[in-house]
Parts: C-alpha cells; sequence; structure tokens
C-alpha cells in the first residue's frame, strides 16, 4: 500500500490522525495533515484504509498496487 496525501484538500479534521497516529499527525499551526508513512506495514493498512474513508475532504489517496 502506498499513501499520499493533498494537504491543498485537508480541512484539518484530525480523524486520520485518532485512527493511525503511526501513519498521519497534523501541523500544529493550522491542523493540516503530516504523512509519517507513506508504506505503511500490512499490520495498518485497514487503519489507514477506515481513515482515508472518513476523511471529509477526500485528502487521502491510497494505492493498493503491491
Amino acid at each position: 500500500m502506498k499513501v499520499s496525501v493533498d494537504e491543498e484538500k485537508c480541512c484539518g479534521a484530525g480523524q486520520c490522525v485518532m485512527i493511525a497516529p503511526e501513519v498521519f499527525d497534523q501541523r500544529d499551526e493550522d491542523g493540516v495533515v503530516v504523512l509519517l508513512d507513506a508504506q505503511p506495514d500490512a499490520g495498518l493498512h485497514d487503519q489507514v484504509r477506515e481513515a482515508a474513508s472518513v476523511c471529509p475532504a477526500a485528502a487521502i489517496a491510497l494505492s493498493e498496487d503491491e
């Protein structure tokens, strides 16, 4: 799995950070998403999929090609 984020779309809701804190964080000044791990371990894939699905701005994109 490869993860990418569109910082321009991000509204700073923080759902991704609450669901997958090993993969996502937020900038302190504006709450915009920070991608910590673009290729997370398989054990985190379900959490990353959930984070992408609940993102209100659809700022998280996943590529499942492995």
